[in-house]
């Protein structure tokens, strides 16, 4: 395998790189191997396009987070959303650095070991950076670092505090790794004073892995999530599955029982989508009525609310995620994008 410096601006998916810290790394996380030949699920829907990032609002995020020297999930996992969150002001700050310890067969992070190295001055980036957006409300996420001591939670808490000696009124929203399941270290995180906490389920049991890092589990992450509920009753709980890598309905009910069994509060339900050929090959396209229907099936579970749309992320419009209306992709926008995606499509 080829290595290329972080300074290549285009070194090749699955390729070994050094970052500017000196990590090194594979590029979008997953090594070429004989997943890259396996095909997706034939015809990608109209309903999948988005637009191609741009704008004054898009470019001024971009000129703050590479001032400050952070990293965003938003780019780093190359979601389809960047350019509506990031025209509306919004983004989701990915901490602790753009390389992550696992190695998650849908993710594109980069994945390699920083063997301990970390920013000391990104708390104090992260807490001016969102005040000079203005957020009222903001989520960080981070690569997984179990190289570190305490996971990277300490770390966790010292941005969150910097936020809120900055911005006293802003909500922080915190999707974090699973801590090796430490309830210590995930008491850390909530202590430091959160208005919703995520840990993302991802799929269900049966796929959990090979979807997942190994040092991930099914188990683990719903016991995380019981636990910081019952630590911090007052804090929203949050989850996220992805669907279309092969699950059944019926395996889909099952998590969503797992969950309410937890306490999760609220989960987001959204469309697999491959990031490079390396990754996990898409199974099926849900269309954006059956994402309709699995949102009625959870509510009628008990969940607070439920986000489900091909497009929806953990973190996508989370600030209106209590507005229980599918945070506006109600049953008439949904048509209306599939609609209108056809129309073009005869044109």
């Amino acid at each position: 395998m080829s290595e290329t410096t972080g300074a290549d601006p285009r070194p090749m998916s699955g390729t070994k790189v050094t970052t500017a810290q000196g990590t090194r790394a594979v590029r979008d996380g997953i090594k070429p191997s004989a997943m890259t030949q396996m095909p997706d699920a034939a015809g990608k829907p109209a309903w999948l396009r988005v637009r191609v990032p741009g704008g004054a609002r898009y470019q001024a995020i971009m000129d703050i987070v590479r001032a400050h020297r952070l990293a965003t999930v938003c780019a780093e996992s190359k979601c389809p959303n960047i350019a509506e969150c990031w025209g509306r002001g919004t983004a989701t700050l990915m901490l602790m650095g753009s390389v992550c310890t696992r190695a998650c067969k849908f993710c594109s992070v980069d994945t390699g070991n920083p063997r301990g190295w970390l920013d000391a001055q990104e708390p104090a980036h992260v807490g001016e950076a969102v005040r000079l957006m203005g957020l009222q409300y903001v989520v960080l996420t981070s690569v997984d670092r179990d190289d570190l001591p305490d996971l990277g939670a300490g770390h966790y808490a010292a941005c969150i505090r910097a936020i809120h000696e900055r911005m006293p009124t802003t909500a922080v929203e915190a999707l974090t790794p699973d801590f090796q399941g430490r309830h210590e270290l995930v008491a850390r995180v909530l202590d430091a004073g959160l208005a919703t906490y995520a840990q993302n389920l991802e799929t269900v049991e049966r796929l959990t892995h090979p979807v997942r890092d190994a040092r991930a589990g099914y188990r683990q992450t719903l016991d995380v999530l019981r636990f910081a509920k019952r630590h911090a009753p007052q804090t929203v709980s949050k989850t996220s599955l992805m669907l279309g890598l092969g699950e059944t309905d019926g395996e889909i009910d099952e998590a969503l029982d797992d969950l309410r069994a937890a306490a999760v509060d609220v989960v987001t339900l959204g469309q697999y989508l491959r990031p490079t050929r390396n990754h996990l090959p898409v199974q099926r396209f849900v269309t954006p009525e059956q994402f309709l229907h699995y949102r009625e099936m959870a509510l009628a579970k008990g969940f607070a609310e439920v986000v489900s749309g091909p497009l929806v992320r953990s973190s996508y419009r989370a600030e209106r995620v209590l507005e229980h209306n599918n945070v506006g992709l109600d049953a008439a926008v949904l048509r209306g994008i599939r609609d209108s995606a056809a129309a073009a499509l005869r044109c």
